[in-house]
């Protein structure tokens, strides 16, 4: 199974990837359900996790009910305990939307949820992050969560966001990080593809964000806390989420 999930990764485009999960998601539901580790998004346990990554695999860290991965873990408890999404109205905007938290958002009556991405099947609008067809000022919250290492530009995304997110809103902009770095490492000579996988964790990854990622944000405008959110819960709660110790939320305020 490990075998055939890295084959999958590494050669079915994603659209087709999100499509197809929905078929096999029921089977491995049943074939993992156990007692060992709890999903906290939909509260189901199972025996185990399922592999993921497109180089080197992580064991034991895909949810085989809504398909998180420790990080969707993570925001989902941070956004239930330490914020006001899930009780106030608000205004969202919520980029390359992530099937674990995609439904569950847009049944919330109380959000004007809209989604945005190039590519994403599951986008309501199809934008281009550097040059966002909505008006400045107009968003509450922006969710923009593994995307900035894909683009190029960087620092012009990273304006748009502040730019339409409203005085006072805030956001969570999570990208991979490598916090052992001061600086974000960047190569463009760098095209072979399974070379790029081994050294910016995806194929198509653009940097290795370091710790002055969040210099980067504060640069643009953005108030920064970095949240070790995972201090916060026991060792033991760690494992049965199956959550990354030590990573860090970007938490935003404009």
């Amino acid at each position: 199974m490990k075998k055939l999930f890295k084959i999958l990764l590494n050669t079915i485009p994603r659209p087709i990837l999100i499509r197809l999960s929905y078929v096999v998601r029921p089977f491995m539901e049943s074939f993992l359900k156990g007692s060992t580790y709890t999903d906290p998004i939909d509260g189901k346990s199972f025996k185990s996790f399922l592999p993921y990554g497109y180089g080197e695999q992580r064991h034991n860290v895909l949810s085989p009910s809504t398909l998180s991965l420790e990080r969707h873990r993570l925001l989902w408890l941070f956004l239930t305990k330490e914020t006001n999404f899930f009780t106030d109205h608000l205004k969202v905007l919520h980029f390359a939307p992530e099937q674990a938290f995609y439904k569950r958002f847009r049944n919330i009556p109380h959000l004007d949820y809209t989604t945005t991405d190039l590519n994403s099947p599951l986008a309501d609008i199809k934008a281009d992050i550097c040059n966002l067809p909505f008006d400045d000022n107009t968003y509450d919250v922006i969710l923009c969560n593994h995307v900035l290492e894909h683009i190029p530009d960087d620092t012009q995304a990273m304006k748009e966001l502040y730019r339409v997110m409203k005085p006072g809103g805030w956001g969570v902009f999570q990208i991979p990080q490598d916090l052992n770095r001061a600086t974000t490492f960047e190569d463009n000579s760098i095209t072979d593809k399974k070379e790029r996988a081994k050294i910016f964790g995806q194929y198509d990854h653009v940097r290795v964000y370091g710790r002055d990622y969040f210099d980067k944000l504060r640069s643009i405008g953005f108030q920064v806390e970095e949240v070790d959110y995972t201090k916060t819960f026991e060792k033991e709660d760690i494992e049965r989420y199956c959550l990354a110790q030590g990573e860090i939320i970007p938490f935003v305020r404009k």
